[in-house]
């Protein structure tokens, strides 16, 4: 097998990897169901955010929007599956993979964009299935919730594998 296919497989099965650990974490992991829209509150944004500070974006955003995509088609809220998606994919780009770090001081400001792309996204995704500016403000709380939880969580596992030096491990898994 060449270097080159050996890279592509080994980045394709990370990105795999992050795509199982992303839905698991957002379908079964502290999933709260949120009654007033059929949503739920989750943390797999944080491991959406680990995806796209080791991934390369292109990987990251296939990771993120199948993970969180698939967890909206298999519970229950199939009509967010193509919102999700990009709105995922969208949080996905706010991050760099570059460098030696998962949590530089670009990502950590990533992680607070992202989250108000989540929650601009979901807002603007219920206006429109809703035909009201009004009621999907009930989802606003719950959202920013969600969206801090998973800053924390990313910056708290993301330190913790800085200390491991896991991003240099992972890097050398491609050369």
């Amino acid at each position: 097998m060449k270097t080159s296919e050996r890279k592509s497989t080994k980045t394709a099965v990370l990105t795999a990897l992050f795509a199982a650990l992303i839905f698991v974490v957002t379908a079964y992991a502290l999933h709260i169901p949120t009654p007033a829209t059929g949503g739920y509150i989750h943390l797999g944004d944080a491991f959406l955010y680990l995806a796209a500070s080791i991934l390369p974006a292109p990987f990251a955003v296939a990771a993120g929007g199948i993970g969180e995509a698939l967890s909206d088609l298999l519970t229950g809220s199939v009509a967010y599956a193509l919102p999700t998606l990009v709105i995922k994919s969208a949080m996905v780009l706010c991050f760099a993979s570059t460098g030696n770090k998962i949590v530089s001081k670009r990502n950590a400001a990533a992680s607070a964009v992202a989250g108000i792309i989540c929650v601009a996204g979901y807002y603007l995704t219920q206006v429109i299935f809703y035909h009201s500016f009004v009621s999907p403000l009930v989802e606003i709380p719950a959202n920013l919730v969600q969206a801090g939880a998973s800053a924390a969580v990313y910056l708290l596992v993301g330190n913790a594998l800085d200390r491991l030096r896991i991003k240099k491990q992972v890097g050398a898994l491609f050369q």
